[in-house]
């Protein structure tokens, strides 16, 4: 009787480790990208989101400060004033980038991709971030439809990041 007992106890042990590791392998296949693009230097590369709005189009984006920052949606957003941090802490929807500032041409495209902050644009005052000059070239050649994929895209394109390597959930 004692022998029964104890090979149920080694067979219900080994059941649940069985169980244990087919859920962490479960989970694990079903990776997706973080919902803002974030890279050791921070949120957009460390770009002050609340700058862009007072560039001209073609400036250079402008780096926040480790002096500034802000944890929002999981990511640490950088600034180069406390006021622009104070506005981003009461308004982040107005200043964080479409599709969670992955690459504006990539999400419409069906696919993510990190960003280049100096290729950026603003439309009907939301902020579009791009990968490198030839993406916001093709971007912006029909900006309408790009927007209008982009927008039917996210945020599910977050999950097909598998598909082209990229997955940015590293740091």
């Amino acid at each position: 009787m004692a022998t029964q007992t104890y090979i149920k106890s080694i067979i219900n042990h080994c059941f649940a480790a069985i169980m244990a590791i087919a859920v962490v392998l479960s989970s694990s296949s079903y990776a997706a990208d973080n919902p803002i693009y974030s890279s050791k230097n921070g949120a957009i590369e460390g770009a002050d989101p609340v700058a862009f709005f007072s560039l001209l189009p073609g400036e250079k984006a402008v780096l926040g400060s480790d002096d500034f920052t802000y944890e929002w949606q999981g990511a640490t957003w950088k600034f180069a004033t406390a006021e622009n941090r104070q506005k981003f802490i009461d308004n982040p929807e107005k200043y964080a980038p479409q599709y969670g500032g992955y690459c504006a041409f990539a999400v419409s495209h069906g696919f993510t991709k990190d960003v280049n902050p100096n290729y950026w644009e603003i439309v009907d005052d939301k902020l579009y971030l791009n990968f490198n000059k030839t993406a916001y070239k093709k971007w912006s050649s029909d900006k309408a439809a790009a927007i209008t994929r982009g927008n039917e895209n996210w945020p599910n394109v977050r999950t097909k990041c598998e598909k082209h390597n990229n997955c940015y959930d590293k740091y």
